[in-house]
């Protein structure tokens, strides 16, 4: 048996870290902020029956099926292209994820970091971090019929808390890291499940066909305006500034897509606004997780709590940071 692990994350400005959108917006410097939270996804990959893949998560029923006809489109596709990807056969793919199931916070591309890094392991290929990272963005994006970014496979990847530049020009890396190491960000932010699981290719989707069609070009200029304006409110530690970057942000995302908040993401958006704070879905929202920014977040805690208790499923969750990535 071979394991690895990798955390997940989240997230401000996501969406730009897209192609579809940074290429053309190149000249504006488009950029992505995520932390690392230290709700690690795990995979294990062990012997199984010669000639075949079988594949176990939490919140999805276990697959197997021969390594030559393993479908892609399946729920667990992602993780039957990475085998075929090694012409991997005869294993047990084992995902066992610290976040709940679609709970938007990067899980999928997390197990696509974990199980390339194993993978890599088995068949001694010295695969570098950095090259997982574009690996298991490139066979995702290959088979989840939308446009992907890379922001979450490079959280998972390194770590900590990281800005991300995509510069778009041809004879430039990929992305650009700035590391943002700021120790007191961890006593000024909650993270909440709302209770109810997300799928990103719906508002994704929207984002990306409106954008294609021409619309909502100005919004999208102030989306890299904001995300600027985050990045260096958190580099100045400056938390106030940071919220009113995030509530502006959303204020945008709301506009474009109502339903990237549910009725519980609403209230505990506007639960934040009430202490002074911000509240941001992670990924593409549409249920999921909330994250949360601000002075006042001691006093923001208690209210969220009451309102997550609506909720059966409803929680929040762990907001330590992960300073170690890929392991």
């Amino acid at each position: 048996m071979i394991e690895a692990s990798a955390p997940c994350r989240i997230d401000m400005g996501g969406t730009l870290d897209i192609r579809t959108f940074y290429y053309p917006l190149k000249h504006l410097n488009p950029c992505t902020f995520n932390i690392a939270i230290d709700l690690r996804t795990h995979v294990r990959v062990s012997d199984y029956r010669e000639g075949m893949v079988k594949v176990s998560s939490k919140g999805f029923d276990s697959a197997e099926f021969s390594a030559d006809a393993a479908p892609f489109d399946h729920p667990l596709g992602l993780m039957f292209a990475i085998a075929a990807y090694f012409r991997a056969s005869g294993v047990h793919i084992e995902i066992e994820s610290e976040s709940p199931p679609r709970s938007a916070l990067g899980g999928s591309s997390v197990a696509a970091v974990a199980l390339i890094a194993v993978f890599s392991k088995m068949f001694n290929q010295d695969i570098s971090q950095k090259n997982i990272a574009i690996l298991a963005h490139a066979i995702e994006e290959s088979v989840a019929r939308v446009p992907c970014g890379m922001q979450d496979q490079l959280a998972a990847v390194y770590g900590g808390i990281n800005a991300w530049y995509w510069s778009a020009e041809p004879d430039a890396p990929l992305f650009e890291r700035k590391n943002l190491n700021v120790n007191a960000l961890e006593n000024h932010f909650l993270l909440a499940y709302c209770g109810i699981p997300h799928v990103s290719a719906n508002i994704n989707g929207r984002w990306v066909k409106d954008f294609l069609s021409g619309k909502y070009r100005t919004q999208w200029t102030e989306i890299i305006q904001c995300t600027h304006q985050f990045v260096e409110a958190i580099q100045a530690e400056n938390i106030k500034a940071a919220a009113d970057a995030v509530n502006q942000e959303v204020s945008i995302r709301r506009e474009m897509t109502p339903d990237v908040l549910d009725d519980m993401g609403e209230k505990l958006a506007d639960a934040a606004i009430r202490e002074n704070c911000a509240a941001r879905f992670t990924g593409a929202g549409g249920g999921g997780c909330l994250w949360a920014i601000g002075e006042n977040i001691d006093r923001l805690k208690p209210v969220w709590e009451k309102i997550l208790s609506e909720r059966e499923e409803a929680c929040l969750l762990p907001s330590r940071i992960a300073s170690e990535g890929l392991k």
